[in-house]
């Protein structure tokens, strides 16, 4: 194969080439369009570039199978207020009429009155069964009176470990389920799904991710469905690229069964070390969210609420070093600065373990999310070679009205601080963090190269000043995407000797500035040196 076009490699070593060719699924040469076309005269196939050509995205924080599954819900996340989210909850029923539940996902706190949702309000357009909603960062599960009762919650249910049961001043259960009490008690019925549904799902994000350019995938929260779908496509030959992932720690209270989960990743990572499907160690949740009130915050919300963490220091720092001391690849999802300080102290701890042992093993550990961190904290990751895993479709400012009043202005002007990190020497990975948000590569790339919404323009962008290169985004979502997953020398660059991932745009938005994004489409998708899509 060649590929003639202005090419964007990504390589700092020789960022800009005019075509590259590739054999048995490696890139053989990147250079001058004259030299590529005489070392592939024989080539078998040759694509000239209506636009730019980049390397393929890799999304370095994705939930996949939850990803195409919600590709198949109601889409609640363009909502801005509670008609247009009845508007979407009954077009979903009237096209899935027979559906047993009403199923979405993406609703924002602030497209609710008082960014408070209640089971009434979703009794008001569906009351004759059970309707379960998750939120946008999927931290929060929104229910009716009918899935209450499905449930089996009563005002005397108690709290699950890690998770709320939202409750009224009388104490009654208002219908929003907070963390832990999502996962633990909503998740296992709302998501009863067969082998064959989880197969349609993957499939389903497959088709949209190579639609978008996207041609590897972390997934921070593997489970047995999950890997099990991925096993399966895999050995069907379904499974065109890479998907590196995180085996879920579930918050237990009890360190035997904590522990024994750790056990379980450790053997999964052995077993599944190499291939498409890779399991490269652990997630852990450590906090929830800004909009929930639920962020392990140092100081409360501006409403009062203190914040909490999932995943206490004391409960944390054994499962964080029992999976370092594994060699398993930890990602923590911190996104509040207590929890960002808490997962660095025991990651400064498990550091000095190993080094006390002259275990020189590199682990490439992960903070996920860093929304709002203190300044003196920033600086910790870079000595640690941890990671930054950031995802800039979180700073939509569309959907920040609600994080910025509950952090207050001061706080809020520190939020997703992506040039502070680089300034230390932090390498710095972009993903979507779908379904969360909008999986599309390159709504992703406008976002961190302007602060802007492509949704709403209108809307109020959160330090302007922030933004980003457009080069540097396409390297964090690329490049440096590949590198916090050890996959630096497979991917993540067009480069002589990797393997040719890459996405050829119908326009050039290097030229013609990151605006041209919003219209920008891809026209081919090429994984492993074959054309996995093409526009029609």
């Amino acid at each position: 194969m060649v590929v003639e076009g202005r090419v964007f490699t990504a390589d700092p070593d020789a960022p800009w080439a005019e075509a590259l060719v590739a054999r048995d699924g490696v890139i053989t040469y990147v250079g001058t369009l004259e030299q590529a076309r005489a070392v592939a005269a024989d080539a078998a196939e040759a694509i000239e570039a209506a636009g730019v050509v980049l390397p393929g995205f890799i999304d370095a924080h994705a939930h996949v199978l939850s990803h195409g599954h919600a590709l198949r819900r109601a889409s609640l996340r363009p909502c801005t207020d509670l008609q247009q989210i009845h508007h979407e909850i009954s077009r979903w029923l009237a096209a899935n009429s027979d559906a047993p539940r009403v199923l979405g996902v993406g609703w924002t706190f602030s497209a609710v009155p008082g960014s408070t949702p209640t089971r009434h309000h979703l009794d008001a357009v569906v009351a004759d069964r059970p309707v379960y909603l998750d939120a946008s960062d999927l931290h929060s599960v929104w229910v009716n009176t009918a899935a209450l009762a499905e449930l089996g919650i009563t005002d005397d249910t108690p709290d699950p470990i890690g998770g709320r049961i939202v409750r009224d001043a009388a104490g009654h259960a208002t219908g929003l389920l907070l963390e832990n009490a999502g996962y633990h008690i909503a998740w296992p019925v709302m998501n009863r799904t067969t082998s064959a549904d989880n197969d349609a799902a993957l499939q389903a994000a497959i088709a949209a991710y190579l639609a978008g350019g996207t041609t590897a995938a972390v997934d921070m929260a593997l489970d047995t469905p999950s890997l099990q779908a991925l096993l399966r496509a895999d050995s069907a030959g379904r499974l065109p690229f890479t998907v590196v992932a995180h085996w879920l720690i579930n918050r237990t209270g009890e360190l035997a069964t904590e522990l024994e989960q750790v056990t379980q990743a450790a053997e999964l990572a052995a077993a599944h070390s190499s291939g498409r499907v890779r399991v490269a160690g652990i997630k852990l949740i450590t906090d929830g969210t800004i909009d929930g009130c639920t962020a392990g915050m140092c100081q409360p919300f501006t409403n009062g609420e203190p914040g909490e963490m999932v995943w206490p220091r004391d409960a944390l720092e054994p499962v964080v070093l029992a999976a370092d001391e594994a060699g398993l690849q930890i990602a923590a999802h911190a996104i509040g600065d207590l929890a960002v300080r808490t997962v660095l102290d025991v990651f400064e701890v498990a550091a000095a373990r190993r080094a006390a042992r002259g275990d020189t093993r590199e682990r490439r550990h992960r903070i996920e999310h860093l929304e709002y961190v203190d300044t003196a904290d920033v600086a910790r990751l870079a000595p640690l070679g941890v990671t930054a895993s950031m995802q800039p479709v979180h700073c939509d400012p569309a959907y920040l009205d609600n994080w910025e009043e509950l952090l207050g202005p001061e706080r809020a002007q520190r939020g997703f601080a992506w040039p502070e990190y680089l300034a230390h020497g932090t390498t710095l990975a972009f993903g979507t963090d779908t379904p969360t948000a909008d999986y599309r590569a390159l709504l992703n790339m406008y976002i961190a190269a302007t602060r802007r919404s492509p949704h709403v323009p209108s809307a109020r962008p959160l330090r302007p000043d922030w933004a980003l290169p457009m080069e540097a985004a396409v390297v964090h979502g690329t490049r440096d995407a590949a590198w916090a997953s050890f996959e630096e020398r497979r991917r993540g660059m067009l480069r002589v000797g990797l393997t040719a991932d890459l996405c050829i745009l119908d326009g050039d938005p290097f030229e013609a500035g990151p605006e041209a994004l919003l219209d920008a489409a891809v026209t081919h998708t090429v994984v492993n040196g074959r054309v996995a899509y093409r526009a029609s």
